[in-house]
């Protein structure tokens, strides 16, 4: 079976987490990815494939911190996002391998974050007609510098947090 999940049918969302000397200034951040589409086969030929448009993210929470965000906080860190962080360019995900496990799947494949590609592996639950999962992506390891603010003294987690919870719906 194989199943198209995207915006209409799931949510592709990115926490952020903080760090460093005055990390209880900053917020640890929630993000949608509002444009994407994914492609999950199952049987013989299970595969699994993600594209995203690394300029549609949109903080929908930030959490912790001193003051609230405001619609320019919002704006400024998408706008730090698109320019300093993925610099406008699209995720792209290509299973390498998908393993049945318990509850699920086992996937390991290729990220490409910022023209670098390189190995990720992560499990995905198929439970009550959903696919839930979520990786966890070191920054670092694809060459991307964690954002920093006040000197250095505020820094984006080098670990990010990616899940995905869609519904399965109709398959082709």
């Amino acid at each position: 079976m194989i199943y198209e999940l995207g915006p209409d049918n799931g949510t592709l969302a990115v926490r952020t987490g903080r760090t460093g000397t005055v990390a209880k200034a900053g917020h640890d951040l929630l993000i949608h990815v509002t444009k994407w589409r994914g492609t999950l086969a199952t049987g013989d030929d299970a595969r699994v494939e993600l594209d995203a448009d690394a300029t549609s993210l949109k903080v929908r929470e930030g959490s912790g911190g001193m003051m609230a965000l405001g619609d320019d906080d919002l704006a400024n860190i998408e706008q730090t996002i698109d320019d300093d962080v993925l610099k406008r360019q699209d995720i792209a995900f290509r299973s390498t391998r998908v393993e049945e496990a318990a509850g699920g799947l086992s996937v390991t494949g290729d990220l490409t974050l910022r023209g670098s590609t390189r190995p990720i592996a992560f499990d995905l639950e198929l439970a009550g007609g959903r696919v839930r999962g979520a990786a966890v992506v070191k920054q670092t390891e694809w060459g991307m510098k964690p954002y920093t603010a006040l000197f250095g003294a505020l820094k984006v987690a080098d670990e990010v947090r990616v899940e995905i919870d869609a519904a399965l719906g109709q398959s082709r």
